[in-house]
């Protein structure tokens, strides 16, 4: 990223008038990642004096479980009362417009827009594109931006800058875990916050009826040895009736790649999971010999090369399909 972006990006923010309005953007179903960067750098406008502030994102306005007692909740708004003509956009984790669902439309009826974001496959869409595909989590990317805007943290900001990046890199065990990562962490932890009471909360933390699920979908998981080259797939899927049948939000299944990506016999884990009548949010994992952020977006999706999404439609055996036919495409080894 150059030193034009960074520079461009403080210039938009500081230039904002008395009084001008600032929405914060992150994409739909947000994760850690995108709630946390984006109320971290909510609270960090506000120690900046910046009064007139919302934060939302796409969709049903529901906040799951584990993030529901992160600071700066307060921001929030239905996407439905947000701002419809703000002085300035801020978005985040968000790799393409059609992230942004309906609230699209503020990049026309809004001032500039900035993007923060880590994805690879982000289109930069933005007026300025503070894009960093090197970073662990957008959360880096917005703590950068903080400093630069002479913003200090404190214990608020941390913890929801730290439960950002503890969640993209899978609470610093995945490769994306750089010294880079480890520094950012001992600063957010020095500003008091602790950092076993939010890991019980996030990762250790989950309902009955999440585990007797869990045991449901695990145990319809398929073993394909000949795909990806040889190198292997297992997949899943759960379904709305799942949900109803174990009394369970969505959210709770976002978890579920974790035992599947586990699987020793394989290098590419997916896990379908449904949205609506014919439509699966999919998940895509590799250890290191496939491309899956080239299968997501060749399937209209994006993330990263080791983790990557999309939205797939039909039956589960339809999407895993198309997964199993761009696999051999993107082949790193």
């Amino acid at each position: 990223m150059a030193e034009a972006d960074w520079v461009a990006a403080v210039r938009t923010v500081r230039e904002l008038a008395p009084g001008g309005r600032v929405l914060l953007i992150c994409h739909v179903n947000p994760d850690g990642d995108a709630l946390g960067s984006m109320l971290g750098f909510a609270l960090g406008l506000r120690r900046l004096g910046v009064r007139d502030l919302q934060a939302t994102f796409p969709g049903p306005f529901e906040i799951p479980d584990p993030f529901t007692g992160l600071p700066g909740l307060d921001l929030l708004v239905p996407e439905s009362q947000a701002y419809p003509d703000p002085d300035l956009v801020l978005i985040f984790d968000v790799a393409s417009e059609s992230r942004l669902g309906a609230l699209v439309d503020r990049l026309d009826t809004g001032g500039a827009a900035v993007v923060l974001d880590h994805h690879a496959s982000n289109t930069r869409f933005g007026s300025v594109n503070l894009v960093d595909a090197t970073a662990a989590a957008t959360s880096v990317v917005a703590e950068e931006l903080l400093d630069r805007l002479d913003v200090p943290l404190d214990v608020e900001i941390a913890e929801c800058l730290y439960v950002a990046l503890a969640t993209d890199t899978g609470s610093f065990r995945f490769d994306m875990t750089t010294p880079r990562v480890h520094e950012m962490a001992a600063r957010l932890i020095a500003t008091g916050l602790r950092p076993g009471d939010i890991s019980r909360r996030i990762f250790d933390s989950r309902p009955f009826g999440a585990m007797k699920l869990f045991a449901d979908v695990l145990g319809r998981a398929q073993l394909d040895p000949t795909a990806a080259g040889g190198h292997g797939m297992v997949w899943t899927y759960a379904t709305l009736d799942d949900l109803d049948r174990h009394e369970q939000r969505p959210y709770v299944l976002d978890a579920l790649i974790d035992p599947v990506r586990c699987v020793v016999e394989v290098d590419v884990s997916v896990v379908v999971k449904q949205t609506a009548e014919g439509e699966w949010a999919v998940s895509l994992r590799s250890k290191g010999a496939v491309d899956v952020s080239a299968v997501a977006v060749a399937l209209g999706g994006g993330g990263h090369r080791l983790a990557a999404g999309f939205t797939g439609h039909g039956t589960p055996g339809d999407v895993v399909v198309a997964v199993r036919e761009e696999l051999d495409r993107h082949l790193i080894v």
